[in-house]
This record gives C-alpha cells, structure tokens and sequence, in this order.
C-alpha cells in the first residue's frame, strides 16, 4: 500500500496537525454524503488529537465515532479506550458507537458489532505499536488470520483480551491516517513504510493512506513525502 509520510516536530506537532487534517476530511464527507464515519484506535495521541479537534470546525452533529478496538473491562474502568475517548469529546454531540465488551457472550457481540459496521469508512485512525502491531492485530495471535468477519476477539494480551477490527473492515477506510510518536517506534515505522507484511501493520490495506510521525518515529526532521519509502536519518 501506498503511504504519505509527513513529518512534524514532537508530539504535540502530530496532535495539532492530525485534528484539522480531521476537521477538513469531516467537513469535506458531511458535505458530499451527509455524514462523517470515523473509526478510532486508542493510545495517548488520539486523545491529545481530540482535544485540539474541540478548536476546530466540525460537524460533530453529523459525526458517527467507532472504535477500532477495546479491551475487554468494566464500563468506566481506565484501561478502556471509551473512557477516554468519552472524555476528550467532552461535549461534542458527536454519536459514538461503543464496540459491546461487557457482553456476557463476546462472540456474538463481535458479531453484531461487525454488523452494525457501515461499508466504508470516511477515516480510520490507527497507532503503531514498536512490536509492529496495530488495533489489536499483534504478532502471533490467530486474530491476524480472521478473514471472514470484519470485528474479532484476540487471546490476552498486556492482561487483557480485546475485541478488534479485522483486516477485512479496515480495508473499508477510504482513508487511513496513522499517528505514530517516539523513537521507539522508528523501526516498526520504517517497516510499515517499507510494505513488511511480516508485521502486523505492514498487512493493512485501505484506499489511502497518511502517516503523520514525530521527528523522533521518523529519524528525520520535518518533511511531507508521498512516496512508500523507509524512514531513516
């Protein structure tokens, strides 16, 4: 897959640039279709992403928030993506679609969840992880090979088990923008732009795709390529 890698300074730089990169695309799809359809990982920088986006010019009224994935914990508890995600929309009318954990059956949560998926999505966001894992489609486990439904559950990992989009449902992003910070992340990066499919992200497929990284992921300073080449000094 083709990606677009822009470079900015720090952290903060990627969170400022992701939120009106996010603006604009919302803006753009409520005015050509009526609605803005936005799939979101977790991690630390969607959450500082979200809190410049309350600066910007968004239709939240039209806005329809997804989650990628989620651990498998109680409502409310700190590990869970929502919590935080609830959190940094603050009051933003936006509708967020919660992936159900709290099931008492997580298969058929998955499953309804996965039907409740639109068929396509305006924007997915994912992060990286420094073991080249993104969602929760980490090395080794057998959600990596769920081909035939778009929402699955992984084994326990990092103490929790989760509930994942598939390769499946991410290739129904017209856009993908990845968030990826720190200079623990410059090796998966430089895989990732590099098309590794031996790591999970390198596996993803969608019709587009922006990589917005730090200086520190990138091991350069900032830039904008449109080219799939490594990161490097």
């Amino acid at each position: 897959m083709h990606h677009e890698l822009e470079v900015v300074a720090d952290p903060d730089a990627v969170a400022g640039t992701a939120a009106a990169f996010v603006a604009r695309q919302a803006r753009a799809c409520v005015q050509a279709h009526g609605r803005f359809t936005f799939a979101v990982s977790g991690g630390h920088t969607p959450w500082a992403m979200f809190a410049r986006l309350a600066h910007e010019d968004v239709p939240w009224e039209r806005v329809a928030v997804l989650q990628v994935d989620e651990r498998v914990a109680p409502d409310g508890d700190p590990d869970r993506n929502l919590t935080h995600l609830r959190e940094s929309l603050g009051a933003a009318p936006a509708e967020v679609i919660a992936m159900p954990v709290n099931d008492a059956d997580l298969d058929a949560a998955a499953a309804a969840y996965g039907r409740s998926l639109p068929e396509r999505f305006d924007l997915v966001h994912l992060g990286l992880g420094p073991d080249g894992h993104t969602a929760s489609l980490v090395p080794r486990d057998p959600v990596l090979e769920v081909l035939d439904r778009p929402v699955a559950l992984t084994a326990p990992y990092m103490g929790h088990r989760r509930m994942t989009l598939t390769y499946p449902a991410l290739a129904r992003a017209q856009q993908v923008l990845w968030l990826i910070t720190g200079a623990d992340k410059r090796e998966p990066l430089s895989r990732l732009l590099a098309g590794d499919r031996s790591i999970p992200a390198g596996r993803v497929e969608a019709a587009a795709s922006l990589v917005l990284a730090d200086a520190a992921a990138a091991g350069r300073g900032p830039a904008r390529v449109g080219a799939q080449s490594p990161a490097g000094p």
